[in-house]
Order: structure tokens, then C-alpha cells, then sequence
């Protein structure tokens, strides 16, 4: 049976997503106990424990987001007295001021902020963007030298600064005036600006911790135009609708402050008065639904503590009209980063601060154009990297830990999107690079949880030239010749923090639902989490054991497919689509699936849809029904070692029997964490076998008895 199971069992697994699941465990008590804060059912209060929200005083506060009460920013930003009698004097007194933003969608989006609010309080304001191409991120003494010759006597950063030691150095021996705006993490050495303001600077309790660049913009634009006594409803709209656009293009957390006034920013922007936001939303099809979350139209206040409270919600489901996160972060944050990514950022800067409609149009239309083309860029890149991989790398996975691929002709623009999704596909960190010459690499690189991308180039900074990143993600520039040398240190600490099982792609999953729970109900129940995003991310349900009754590839490389699932002779089934997975075309006719929820709008009809994150074998039920009808054994093979496997009754109760090369036995009832390991029952010792080689060594066995179990 091994020698014909084997190979088989390897060609199926190539066709499902080779993920680690991990789901949150069920407190049960605690979501009935919180059920009688919120009145919501268990499933949802489960959702809000796997968020941290266990309390009454949790709950209430995470609900209820006019609750929030904020500092005035004036006491926890030190500098930030300083920077608004700086921009005071500079208004008052005509003195030029020059704006230093970033190519990416915060800097832009910051950019267009202050210039649109700078503007309207009278200044004589201008910007520069660094080239991607040719000078990379930051302001650098080309512009400070650029902004001398033109007269201008204040330079704001936003976006970036923090770092640039020698640029602002060089700026204040020319006379210059220099005001920081940036979130990025603090060097050793700060440069020596006339004020800083980053929210990492500021103490940790802060509810202003995490916000992105463009919020510290949002915070000084706001603080000014109060300041000088106009802060009217219109110019605040237009800040708070660009805040929100930035934040979560950036993927900053929809925690804390963010999350309450990108709530309230959500609302705004369908009716927004700017004209580059309108064409924008007009040219990529995206259409206000029922909100999740908010309570009624708030008009935005004059303090940042009402713009907060002004996203107060009472948790129930309302009728207004709003965006939602993925609204930005998969429709207009694409157009506006497709333009830092490949062309020219002055075309987001124009949109975005342009108040004549044929222009925005005009505008918006660039940023379709280009962001197709980013798209068929990423793709053609995408498909040769996995060629490399497969055909070079692959194999050796397993002892690298670590990915790093270097090639001509690929653009830099978009090869950390490209990171990303060999992320997602292979499970490892990712460092992808493109020659800039014959002797110059520049490359990004992506993670994964258990991997620190800065730690790392740090651990090479030797063999690098420039790098920069943070725990999730990085750049970096090297010399060709020290390519090799790269690969193999970046092993080297890879497999100092990397074991064979965080090899997979992790998958976080909140909680089981049937089928038969999913329904529009649930779906507007889920409102009180809203906006999601990170830190408060998409609840993902899975349901174990669905048939796939129909399915057909759909658009470039989409699945689409109908499942049901019966209990109780009552069948429950629903559409679903899966994003991207023509690889895996077809689907096995039995799954586990795990998933997020849709609304599919289709000829006027609004339905519920699953979007599919994950699918396994089944691994428990289908298994154990196998079983009872006919013997399931087989052998397996892990870490080049010869195992076998069977699911045998401990009494009435199933259980999964491992039995290793020496002798031993490993035995775990089905769905149960810690298992029995020896020679015999009696002197077994007690294993945790959810994590290390355990976990990995029962998924293995488990994926091969499904094999069996499903026919294959």
C-alpha cells in the first residue's frame, strides 16, 4: 500500500495550498459571559475574545469608540508647540515652505495633506518627492541643496526624516529651518532638526502610538488650523478623508485612534467635496454599501477629540452610506501605490490636491492605466520567480529556510509585491533582488512571523550596502559579487530561528462555523469589528468536511465553486470564490475550508459569499467514517524516515497511531492536543502535540489517510 499511496499523496499535495493552520481557542464561558455586555450571539463574542476584548470594560470601550477619550496631542508630542509656531511664522511672514514627501502611498497621501491645508491657511508651500529609480526613499542633499536655491526658508518632512542625519545636518548649515514628520522606528542619532514629531518618540501608553505618517500629518495639520482659528468643517473633511486613504494603504493598525477616525473617515469619503477622491472612486468601480459600524452622519469637529468621538458608534446596524477598508486597500490604495511603485508621484499629488474635476479625471484615469500595468508587471514577474524557485530552489527548502532570488530586467518597483506573494505560496522569508548594473543589486525582502527581516540584514550588514526594514519587511543593496555570500549567511541565521514546521504559510482562523450560521444576518452582525484591518483583522471562520459541488475557473486564474455541507439531513450550500488558485483547479470533491465573508452585489441582488483563505483534507470525520467501513493504514515518509500510520479505537473514541522506525508508538485521539509516546500505553509519556515535530509529523500522517479516506 505505501509504494502506490506515496507518490500519489505527493502529487495531491502540490495541489492544495500547503498551509499550518492555527486556530484560536474556544472560551465558551467567557463568550456567554460577554454576551451580556453586547447582546451579540457567541459566535461574534468569540471574535472579539480572539481580539483581546474580554472585559465589560473592553467591550464597551472597543463598541462604543465615542468613549475614547483623547490627550491633547499638545502633551504628548514635545515638539509639536515648536513645529506650529514655526509654520505660524512662516504664514504670517511669507517665508517659503518646502515639503519632503515619499513615493509611497502614506508619503503621498501626507504630501497632499499638508500642502491642501498649508495652502488654505495662506502659505506659500511647494513639495519634492525623492526618484524611486535614481535616489531611493528619504530626502537627501540634493533636495536640501535644490530648496536653498529656491528661496525656501522651512522644509517639512513627512513620511521619512527621521534617519537622514546628514541631509538636515546639511540644511541647518545653509539656514534652514527643518520640521520632521515621520513614524519610522528611531535611529541611534537623531538628526538635528528644530522639531521632530514621531509617535515613536512618544511615550508608550499613547493612544497615538501607531499611527502612520500620515497621521502625524493629520495631527500637526489639525493642531494648526485650530490653532489659527480655521479649522472649518471643509478643510478638516478633506484632512480626515486623506488620513483615512493613507492609513490604510499604509497598512498602519486599525487599532486605537486609527481605528476611530478611519471609521469615521470611511463615511466621509463617498460624499467627499475633493475632486481627486471622487474620480478616483468613480474610475475604479468602487460602490458605498451599508456601513459597519457608525451611527448616523457625524459632522467633523474642531478638536481631534471630537473628530474621534465623531466615530461613535452604539454598535447597531445603521442605514448611512460608507467605504470599507478593503474598498482602499484593494481598490484606490493599488491606483495611488501603482503610481510611487512605477511612475511619477506628482501625478497622485495633482489628484489629490487638484479642486477641478476634469483634471482629478484626467488624474485618476493615469493611475488606472499605470495600475494595470503594475499588474501585468507583477504577474510576468511572479511567474519567473516561481519558475527559479521550482526549478532551482525547491528542493532545497528545507535547509535553506530562506529564499533569495536575484534577476535581470525585473523592476524594483514591484518586486516586494512579488515578495509577498512567494510569501503566501512557499511559507518562507522572502529577499528578492533586481540588477541596477553589472556590479549593483537592489532588492526587498518579506517575512513571515517567526523571522526578523531587519535582525537579518543587520546579521549581513557586512555583505550589504544600504539597507533599512522593520520585523515584517525590508530593503536592501549589495555588491553582485557578495550575492552568494548573502545566500548563504541569510541561510545561516535562518535556520537559527526557523524549524522545519514554520515552513508553511500560517494561516490564523478565529473559530468553526456551520454553513448553515452563514447567512446576511451574521454577515451585518459583524459590523461592531469594523473597520478591520491590521491588528483587527477580517474574521476567518472554517467549517471542516464540505463537498464541492460545483467548480470552474472564472477571470485570470480565479475558483469558482458551490459547497454544501449536511447535519442533520438538513444540506446547507453556498457560493464561494477563491482568488488566484488556478493552481490548485480542481478541487478535491471533500475539504475543510477556511474563509472570510463577501457580499457579492450581481444584477441588483446583494448575496453572501465565502472568499477562501485556506482548504485541507479533511482531517478528523471524513477520516474516522473511512475508517469504520474498511481498515485506513498506510506509510508515510518524514524527514527522509519511514513511518507507519493508522487510525485505530482506543474504545469507543478514534485515534491516530504513528509508529516510528526504533519502536515506539506515538497515539492521539482525534481533535485532542496531548498524545502518548513509548513503547507500550503503560510507561508512555505525555506530549503537547499542537506544536514542533509532533504537530508537523500527525498533519503528515493525517493529509496521507485523507488521501485514502477520499478515494484518491
Amino acid at each position: 500500500m505505501s509504494n502506490q499511496s506515496t507518490p500519489e499523496f505527493s502529487r495531491l499535495r502540490q495541489r492544495l495550498p500547503d498551509q499550518r493552520w492555527q486556530i484560536s481557542p474556544q472560551k465558551t464561558e467567557s463568550a456567554q459571559k460577554l454576551a451580556e455586555v453586547t447582546n451579540l450571539p457567541p459566535l461574534i463574542n468569540q471574535l472579539l475574545i480572539n481580539r483581546g476584548i474580554e472585559t465589560k470594560e473592553q467591550a464597551q470601550a472597543f463598541l462604543n469608540s465615542g468613549d475614547l477619550v483623547l490627550p491633547s496631542p499638545l502633551d504628548d508630542f514635545p515638539d509639536l508647540a515648536m513645529s506650529l509656531e514655526l509654520l505660524e511664522w512662516a504664514i504670517a511672514s511669507g517665508e517659503k515652505i518646502a515639503i519632503c514627501g515619499d513615493y509611497d502611498a502614506d508619503g503621498m497621501t501626507s504630501t497632499a495633506l499638508l500642502l491642501r491645508s498649508l495652502r488654505w491657511l495662506g502659505a506659500q508651500v511647494d513639495y519634492a518627492i525623492p526618484s524611486r529609480m535614481h535616489e531611493g526613499y528619504g530626502i537627501n542633499k540634493r533636495i536640501i541643496e535644490e530648496f536653498h536655491s529656491e528661496g525656501v526658508g522651512l522644509i517639512l518632512t513627512v513620511d521619512n526624516g527621521i534617519s537622514a542625519f546628514e541631509p538636515i545636518a546639511r540644511a541647518r548649515e545653509l539656514g534652514l529651518k527643518v520640521i520632521i514628520t515621520d513614524h519610522h522606528d528611531i535611529p541611534q542619532q537623531l538628526p538635528p532638526a528644530n522639531a521632530i514629531l514621531n509617535p515613536k518618540l512618544i511615550r508608550e501608553s499613547s493612544p497615538y502610538r501607531g499611527i502612520a505618517g500620515v497621521g502625524v500629518a493629520y495631527i500637526l495639520a489639525v493642531s494648526l488650523a485650530e490653532k489659527l482659528g480655521q479649522a472649518n468643517d471643509e478643510i478638516l473633511a478633506s484632512m480626515l478623508e486623506l488620513f483615512t486613504l493613507g492609513t490604510i494603504a499604509d497598512l498602519a493598525p486599525l487599532t486605537g485612534v486609527n481605528r476611530h477616525w478611519v471609521k469615521s473617515g470611511l463615511q466621509q469619503l463617498p460624499k467627499s467635496k475633493l475632486a481627486g477622491v471622487q474620480a478616483l472612486i468613480q474610475m475604479s468601480g468602487v460602490q458605498a454599501s451599508g456601513a459597519k459600524g457608525g451611527h448616523g452622519d457625524e459632522s467633523i469637529q474642531n478638536t481631534l477629540r471630537e473628530a474621534a468621538q465623531g466615530a461613535s458608534t452604539k454598535f447597531k446596524i445603521q442605514n448611512s452610506k460608507s467605504l470599507k477598508p478593503e474598498d482602499i486597500g484593494f481598490r484606490l490604495g493599488p491606483r495611488i501605490n501603482a503610481i510611487g511603485r512605477i511612475a511619477d508621484p506628482q501625478i497622485v499629488i495633482e489628484l489629490l490636491t487638484t479642486d477641478d474635476m476634469g483634471i482629478a479625471l484626467e488624474r485618476a484615469m493615469q493611475c488606472e492605466a499605470i495600475n494595470r500595468q503594475r499588474r501585468e508587471m507583477c504577474e510576468q514577474i511572479e511567474q519567473e520567480a516561481i519558475e527559479i524557485v521550482e526549478t532551482e530552489y525547491f528542493a532545497s527548502l528545507p535547509q535553506d529556510r530562506v529564499l533569495v532570488i536575484v534577476q535581470h530586467n525585473w523592476h524594483h518597483g514591484v518586486i516586494g509585491i512579488v515578495a509577498s506573494r512567494l510569501v503566501e505560496r512557499y511559507g518562507v522569508p522572502v529577499f528578492i533582488g533586481t540588477y541596477e548594473n553589472e556590479t549593483h543589486i537592489r532588492g526587498s525582502a518579506r517575512g513571515i512571523p517567526e523571522f526578523h527581516i531587519f535582525d537579518a540584514l543587520e546579521y549581513c550588514q557586512d555583505l550589504l550596502g544600504k539597507f533599512g526594514g522593520h520585523k515584517a519587511a525590508g530593503g536592501f543593496s549589495l555588491l553582485s559579487e557578495n550575492l552568494e555570500g548573502l545566500r548563504s549567511r541569510l541561510s545561516e541565521f535562518a535556520n537559527k530561528c526557523l524549524e522545519l514546521q514554520h515552513l508553511k504559510p500560517l494561516l490564523k482562523i478565529d473559530t468553526q462555523a456551520n454553513l448553515s450560521q452563514i447567512h446576511f444576518q451574521l454577515y451585518q452582525q459583524l459590523n461592531v469589528l469594523e473597520p478591520c484591518g491590521i491588528e483587527n483583522p477580517d474574521p476567518v471562520f472554517w467549517t471542516p468536511d464540505v463537498r464541492v459541488i460545483e467548480q470552474q475557473t472564472v477571470g485570470k486564474g480565479h475558483i469558482k465553486l458551490t459547497v454544501s455541507q449536511t447535519i442533520d439531513d438538513l444540506p446547507s450550500k453556498i457560493k464561494a470564490i477563491a482568488w488566484r488558485w488556478r493552481d490548485y483547479f480542481p478541487l478535491p470533491p471533500r475539504l475543510d475550508i477556511a474563509y472570510k465573508l463577501r457580499e457579492n452585489h450581481f444584477n441588483g441582488n446583494t448575496t453572501i459569499e465565502l472568499e477562501l483563505v485556506g482548504v485541507r483534507l479533511p482531517t478528523q470525520s471524513h477520516i474516522f467514517l473511512a475508517a469504520q467501513s474498511a481498515p485506513l493504514r498506510t506509510t508515510i515518509q518524514y524527514n527522509q524516515r519511514h513511518y507507519s500510520c493508522g487510525i485505530y479505537k482506543n474504545g469507543s473514541v478514534p485515534e491516530l497511531r504513528i509508529g516510528y522506525p526504533e519502536g515506539k508508538i506515538l497515539a492521539v485521539e482525534l481533535g485532542h492536543t496531548i498524545g502518548l509516546v513509548g513503547t507500550n500505553r503503560q510507561d508512555a509519556m505525555e506530549v503537547d502535540v499542537s506544536q514542533g515535530e509532533y504537530n508537523m509529523i500527525i498533519q503528515t500522517a493525517l493529509q496521507a489517510l485523507s488521501v485514502l479516506s477520499n478515494g484518491y
